[in-house]
């Protein structure tokens, strides 16, 4: 055997077997050290995890507390009060134009103006054949295509400063008032929960379905 092979036998064996050996050794170290302890740590974050979304809902929903009740009939009702288009829900009560104004000066004439036309506010008379203009005024008269939703509106947002304050007759009187200045009753007319329903709009036909899925008959008329 030469030295130098020799040499390199002894030199590189011992090396090669230190360098391996450190290595194992810090593989081991590594995995009782840091890494270890990385693993202990993700498994106790598992388990708290898993504790809280176990015990979050049933304290969340925790029957002890006793706050809030069932609400009654009476209070369903009271609430209850959306008029759709077809006016199903509209209540006992009726009204006239004539009976109206006295309504309309009091409780509406200060946004609307005296004749509904004035403002501040909204503008409530008016511009009918405005629509296809580059100035369309978009008013019950020229726009709404029903009445029954003047009534809804009107007992639920109005007068601006006490809205749902009015009485079933004095939507009624006040709604028959404003559909009188556009022309649209005449000024004895009776509206009630049969005849306002009944009331044509002149805009009503300008109005087509909604074809999106979430709107009802528009999307049946879609499918078919």
């Amino acid at each position: 055997m030469s030295m130098r092979k020799k040499i390199g036998g002894d030199l590189d064996g011992p090396l090669r077997g230190e360098r391996s050996g450190t290595l194992r050794r810090r593989s081991r170290r590594s995995n009782g050290g840091w890494s270890g302890t990385f693993l202990r740590a993700s498994a106790a974050g598992t388990i708290l995890t898993v504790a809280l979304a176990t015990a979050l809902p049933a304290f969340a929903q925790s029957p002890t507390y006793g706050v809030g009740r069932v609400p009654t009939q009476e209070e369903f009702k009271a609430w209850d009060i959306a008029i759709g288009p077809d006016g199903k829900e509209l209540p006992p009560g009726s009204g006239t134009a004539k009976a109206g104004k006295a309504v309309y000066d009091a409780k509406c004439a200060v946004c609307h103006g005296p004749t509904g036309k004035e403002g501040p506010q909204d503008v409530l008379v008016g511009g009918q054949e405005s629509l296809n203009t580059p100035k369309p005024l978009k008013t019950v008269g020229s726009y709404w295509p029903h009445a029954t939703t003047l009534w809804d509106f009107t007992n639920r947002a109005m007068p601006f400063n006490a809205p749902g304050s009015l009485t079933p007759d004095e939507v009624y009187a006040a709604t028959a008032y404003v559909l009188y200045l556009n022309g649209i009753v005449g000024e004895n007319d009776v509206i009630d929960a049969r005849t306002l329903p009944q009331v044509k709009m002149p805009n009503k036909d300008a109005f087509v379905p909604d074809p999106r899925p979430d709107v009802g008959k528009g999307a049946k008329a879609a499918k078919k």
